[in-house]
């Protein structure tokens, strides 16, 4: 079946087969979470990208095989509500940004910069460092060399918008410029986003609103 990343919660999986990684999107929780499970198809090893919320979902979309690392995109705690119940069953390693760790719970082991490789078998993913939704929001970036960029943006870009600034101008300029700066002027129009709520979309469908969105201020 064709991959859409129209998940809904209480809802199956829907999964994005690629060459050399499958990628399981299910939607938790009371604020429509979207949680990624990473799995390499030559190794088996899984990784999971935000444990946001009812980790009895999340466990048995991991199955048997667990996982080897969880990565929380931000500090925002709808993204981190089933991290403490993941980690105790799963023995995974913790992963978020150097400048939001402080704000989650569970304690991070790997603590992340701008340009740091994050692994899944023998898949590779970089670290983006993107301010203003909060101080040390990850984007990762998974350029598929056989195929265009998958994205996961977590809250900082979504269809329609950069994430929510709060009406703080300089926050949202920081943001927007972040974002045009390390993914747009980077990666092609065909890049997929998956965001940390909602349905996905792609690059070149959003890149002709970035003026737009300037303009507007949020």
């Amino acid at each position: 079946m064709t991959y859409s990343g129209a998940v809904k919660v209480g809802g199956p999986a829907d999964v994005h087969e690629l060459t050399d990684l499958m990628i399981s999107k299910v939607a938790v929780g009371s604020m429509n979470n979207n949680a990624y499970l990473l799995r390499c198809r030559y190794t088996g090893e899984q990784l999971l990208i935000d444990a946001a919320a009812e980790p009895h979902t999340l466990l048995r979309l991991i199955g048997d095989d667990g996982i080897m690392s969880v990565v929380t995109t931000h500090q925002h705690g709808d993204h981190w509500q089933a991290l403490a119940e993941v980690v105790a069953a799963t023995g995974a390693r913790t992963c978020a940004g150097k400048y939001d760790a402080q704000g989650i719970a569970v304690p991070t082991d790997v603590l992340l910069q701008d340009g740091d490789t994050v692994r899944v078998g023998r898949v590779e993913l970089t670290a983006r460092h993107l301010t203003g939704h909060t101080p040390g929001s990850i984007v990762l970036i998974y350029d598929d060399p056989h195929g265009h960029p998958h994205v996961f943006t977590g809250d900082c870009l979504f269809p329609g918008g950069v994430g929510n600034t709060w009406g703080d101008p300089a926050a949202f300029v920081t943001l927007l410029d972040d974002v045009q700066h390390k993914l747009f002027d980077r990666l092609p129009d065909e890049s997929w986003v998956y965001p940390g709520h909602g349905g996905d979309t792609t690059l070149g469908d959003e890149r002709p609103k970035l003026g737009e969105w300037r303009e507007r201020g949020w």
